[in-house]
This record gives structure tokens, sequence and C-alpha cells, in this order.
């Protein structure tokens, strides 16, 4: 303990930093958890689309969704979530949304999007397709 007193007091800018990742990684932590929208494992996925006949929104490009994509995928451009054009996903509004990107960055953004556009029940796979081929679950290719 006092070797991390002196070293706090050698470098006050590096422990500030490491102070500031910390108290960061506790507030991203705390707002995930508090959020309206889940973030779903591949296999809590599966079983929200099986259980709860849940809806799988893929948001990459038409080009990538075509090479591989979730089965029964429904492909929805991102120009669209741009524009907060959710018209053809209304039919779904009463099922659980699950918003697919590749890596699970961008999905964030639509599934809020969503959630404010009034469907309720708005969920994100974790990962991403990444996640997805990474658990060696099914892919269907056009």
């Amino acid at each position: 303990m006092e070797q991390l007193m002196v070293l706090a007091s050698n470098h006050p800018l590096l422990s500030l930093a490491w102070v500031g990742i910390f108290v960061a990684l506790i507030v991203v932590t705390i707002l995930i958890k508090m959020s309206p929208i889940k973030q779903l494992s591949p296999q809590e996925l599966t079983f929200l689309v099986n259980r709860e006949e849940g809806v799988v929104v893929d948001i990459r490009a038409a080009k990538e969704f075509k090479s591989s994509h979730i089965l029964e995928a429904v492909n929805f451009s991102m120009e669209k979530a741009n524009k907060n054009d959710f018209t053809s996903l209304e039919k779904y509004k009463d099922k659980p949304i699950i918003v697919v990107c590749a890596a699970g960055m961008t999905a964030s953004k639509v599934a809020n999007q969503l959630l404010k556009a009034g469907f309720a029940n708005t969920n994100l796979l974790k990962g991403g397709m990444n996640a997805w081929v990474g658990a060696g679950l099914p892919v269907a290719k056009k």
C-alpha cells in the first residue's frame, strides 16, 4: 500500500488517469444495466426468437447481409434508420426486436431510435455478427 502511495505522489497525472478510467468503467456498466435496451448474447437471441417470436433486424449493408446473415433476419438499411423511417418494421412493433450489426457498435444507435419510435421491446446482439459466427451458430447465404 505504501508503494502505491509513492507511485501516486510521484505520478499524479498517471494516477488521475487511472482513477478516471476506473470511474468511467463503473459509469458505463451502470448505464448499460439501467438501459431499457438489453444487450443479448447469441444464445439469448436464439431463446428470444424461438420462445417469443423475436425479429432479428440486420442493419449491415445489403452486400454484407447477402453474404451471410442470421436465419430469417430482416435487412434494414442505415439510410432508413438515419431518416427514422421505420414503416417497414411497423408489423413487428409488438414483437421483440433484436438489432444486429457487424461488431455490435452501431446497433445501439439504431436500437435507441427504434425505442424512441415506439418499439418498446428493443434489444441488440452484443458483439454483432462477429459474436454470432464466433459462437458457431448457423447463417443463411443468399
